[in-house]
């Protein structure tokens, strides 16, 4: 199962004092956070979750898989997540 934005929204309803509107403006709002922040080239740590890094990839070689022809990728940035241990632990029943 898959759990969608709307799920989120209808949990922070349910758990706070916070009406509707609210649950999906705090969502909202948290989620501008994060991502301005990994925009801007910036890491994000939340403790006991983990930690989102923005990574530079070099540009490389690769294949177009329809014709086979190779062809260049262009450098890019990606972001990567490292589980904190604390998660991990649970993730793995300990």
């Amino acid at each position: 199962m898959t759990l969608a934005k709307s799920d989120i929204i209808d949990n922070i309803y349910q758990n706070t004092d916070f009406n509707k509107t609210e649950s999906v403006q705090t969502f909202e709002t948290t989620l501008e956070i994060i991502k301005s922040t990994l925009e801007n080239g910036e890491d994000l740590l939340i403790s006991g979750f983990g930690k989102f890094e923005v990574k530079d990839k070099n540009q490389r070689k690769g294949r177009n898989p329809e014709t086979g022809n190779d062809l260049i990728l262009g450098a890019r940035r990606v972001v990567t997540f490292k589980c904190s241990g604390v998660l991990r632990e649970k993730l793995n029943g300990k």
